[in-house]
């Protein structure tokens, strides 16, 4: 049987790295940018994100939380090159960048794939680590399997980007996006030709894939076959097509965290969340927590993974000088980032420790350290 979905949405995730020299500079260029705004963090509008994180990690991810209304009105006043200089001294800024008005008719060939792009956001790290994240919702969507073959095919568009043609019947609802080649322009606009990432061994022809879906209570109950659940499960939380045959259906312990209708499934590229209206919660509060404070703490660990590999790079390719300043970068970040918890909330402990397992932060950080206990 079709499995059929109530509420859907998956956010792909392009990383990329500005120069901390030109870290200013960027943030200039984004700030200039009329489409693009300051997404300021209020403490009665965001509650749920000043409950999750522990202090210390809340006032460097989310300063503008303790601003008040003068403090707001200051900056708002400032001139926007002294508002990009003081965001660079921030730990981490977020924008919110905004498409046009989405057109209501569908464009192109009616079997292809459409849907929406209700948010776009940007998040930048001091390190100069920064994230491009793009939430898409399938339009008139009700087969898990659309799902599985949207984020199968749409994952790999960077890889497909300078085609004439478009890929695979996919269709972007929205006047900015509304072929690959405008696609192709948005990216550009918003990261640059995004070089020096691949210099620290990262893949950005394959978008890091962030999903939901809430499948009906027809579709997982009480009586639900969870041999056959779990082997599609296992396509989603491997981004594969609904074509695809799972014979044997081995959950990975280490990658999957089970609740009563609810999965979380982890990989090295990544993060879904699979649940089912026969819990209400799933879909009345579960689907927002999961884009919000678990998006942002996903981030988190995912721009540890980062920095470590950038700091790897720096290591295998400087001079002795420049490795002991390396050097120093790496006991701030143990410091700072690494020694220090995320949150005290139940749910969220038990994710960071998926979430770095499946990132191999710790295998990382061990191998750095002992790189550097060679080097120095």
């Amino acid at each position: 049987m079709e499995l059929k979905t109530k509420y859907q949405y998956t956010y792909f995730i392009y990383p990329y790295l500005i120069e901390k020299k030109d870290y200013a500079n960027y943030l200039y260029s984004l700030l200039k940018n009329k489409k693009c705004n300051l997404k300021i963090f209020e403490r009665k509008k965001d509650l749920d994100i000043d409950y999750y994180f522990l202090p210390e990690i809340k006032n460097k991810l989310f300063w503008s939380l303790y601003l008040t209304q003068d403090g707001i009105k200051s900056y708002e006043k400032m001139d926007t090159r002294m508002k990009a200089n003081i965001l660079s001294k921030q730990y981490c800024s977020f924008f919110e960048y905004h498409l046009q008005e989405d057109i209501p008719a569908k464009i192109g060939e009616e079997n292809g794939i459409f849907f929406d792009i209700p948010k776009i956001e940007i998040i930048c790290f001091s390190t100069g680590i920064c994230f491009l994240l793009i939430k898409t919702v399938i339009s008139d969507n009700e087969n898990f399997s659309d799902v599985l073959n949207f984020n199968y095919k749409f994952r790999d568009i960077p890889s497909k980007m300078g085609h004439k043609k478009e890929y695979d019947n996919i269709k972007i609802q929205t006047q900015k996006l509304n072929n690959m080649q405008n696609f192709e322009e948005f990216l550009k606009e918003i990261v640059g030709t995004n070089l020096l990432i691949k210099q620290v061994n990262i893949n950005t022809d394959r978008l890091i894939t962030y999903s939901y879906v809430c499948l009906e209570q027809n579709s997982w109950n009480e009586n639900t076959d969870l041999v056959a659940l779990e082997k599609e499960f296992e396509k989603y939380r491997n981004i594969l097509p609904a074509f695809e045959h799972i014979d044997d259906i081995t959950l990975e312990q280490e990658l999957v965290y089970k609740e009563k209708y609810a999965y979380y499934g982890f990989s090295s590229n990544s993060t879904v969340l699979m649940t089912s209206a026969s819990n209400i919660k799933n879909y009345t509060s579960l689907l927002f927590q999961y884009e919000n404070e678990e998006l942002y703490h996903f981030l988190y660990d995912l721009h540890q993974k980062i920095y470590l590999k950038k700091l790897n790079s720096q290591i295998s390719k400087s001079k002795k000088i420049k490795i002991r300043k390396a050097y120093k970068e790496f006991l701030s970040f143990t410091k700072k980032d690494w020694a220090y918890e995320i949150t005290d909330d139940a749910k969220g402990i038990i994710l960071e420790k998926y979430n770095k397992k499946a990132q191999n932060l710790y295998e990382f950080f061990k191998n750095l350290k002992d790189k550097y206990e060679l080097s120095i």
